[in-house]
C-alpha cells in the first residue's frame, strides 16, 4: 500500500484568474487550501456537515455553494422567506466551520497591481498555488509527512482548465519551475493533485468554497465588516497577498 499523508487538502478560489478584463468591483483572486487530519475529517467534519443537510433539508444531496447561500437560490431560497430558519442555518453553519478542527493556507492577487507592476506578468491561479504550495511544504515538513503521497483536491472546472492547473501544479511539485521568489524543495513529498466535479457532494470541497470569498474580501475591502472572515481567521495560518 502506497505511504499516505495524514493530511487531506481541499482548494478552492474566488474570482476570475484572467488579467485581460478585470472587473473593478473585484479585482482579485483569492485561493485557499483548507488542510485537515484525515482521522478529523472523517470522524469529525464530515459528521457535522451530513447533520446539518438532515436537519435543514432531510437528505444530503444539498451541496453547500458560496454563491448560492449568500443568494438564497436554488435548495437556499428560504433564507428569503423565513427569518427564523434563516438564523438558524447561519448560526449552525458558523458553529460547523468555527468548530472544524482544519486550518487554512491562502493567499491574494491584486490582479490590477499585479498588470500596473510587471510587463509580463505570471497568471494569478499560478503565482496564488505557488504561494499556497510553498506553505503546504512547510507544514508537512514540520509535521514529519515526508515520504508520503499528499492529494491536494481541486474543483474540476472542465478539461482545458483542470489540464492547464494540473501542469502548474506538477511543475510545482517536481521544483520545475524558474521563477518565484523562494527555492523549495518540494521533492520530499509525493504531491497529486485530484480534480472532482461539485456533483460529488464532497464535504471538503464544500468547505474551502465557503472559505475563499471571505478571505478575498479582507483583503480588497478590509473596513467593511466580514463576519464570515471574523469566523475562519483564527484558522488562518498563512495569507500571502500579492503584489
Amino acid at each position: 500500500m502506497p505511504d499516505f499523508s495524514d493530511y487531506i487538502i481541499y482548494a478552492d478560489e474566488s474570482g476570475d484568474h484572467g488579467l485581460v478584463s478585470i472587473d473593478p468591483d473585484y479585482p482579485v483572486f483569492a485561493l485557499t487550501f483548507c488542510v485537515m487530519r484525515k482521522d478529523d475529517f472523517i470522524g469529525t467534519i464530515v459528521p457535522a456537515v451530513q447533520q446539518l443537510k438532515f436537519d435543514f433539508w432531510g437528505h444530503d444531496g444539498v451541496i453547500l455553494h458560496e454563491h448560492d447561500i449568500r443568494k438564497s437560490k436554488g435548495s437556499f431560497s428560504f433564507l428569503l422567506t423565513d427569518q427564523a430558519l434563516r438564523a438558524g442555518f447561519y448560526d449552525r453553519l458558523n458553529d460547523l466551520i468555527a468548530d472544524a478542527p482544519l486550518f487554512i493556507l491562502a493567499s491574494v492577487i491584486d490582479k490590477i497591481r499585479l498588470r500596473e507592476r510587471y510587463t509580463d506578468p505570471r497568471k494569478p491561479y499560478e503565482i496564488a498555488l505557488l504561494f499556497c504550495m510553498e506553505r503546504l511544504n512547510m507544514m508537512l515538513a514540520r509535521e514529519g509527512e515526508q515520504g508520503k503521497t499528499v492529494h491536494v483536491v481541486f474543483e474540476g472546472r472542465g478539461k482545458r482548465e483542470d489540464r492547464e492547473l494540473e501542469l502548474e501544479f506538477r511543475r510545482i511539485a517536481t521544483n520545475d519551475r524558474n521563477w518565484g521568489f523562494r527555492q523549495q524543495d518540494f521533492s520530499h513529498f509525493d504531491y497529486q493533485p485530484v480534480f472532482l466535479p461539485k456533483a460529488v457532494n464532497s464535504s471538503g470541497l464544500q468547505l474551502a468554497d465557503l472559505t475563499a470569498r471571505p478571505v478575498a474580501l479582507s483583503e480588497l475591502r478590509p473596513e467593511q465588516p466580514n463576519r464570515a472572515f471574523d469566523i475562519i481567521r483564527p484558522k488562518l495560518e498563512a495569507l500571502r497577498c500579492f503584489p
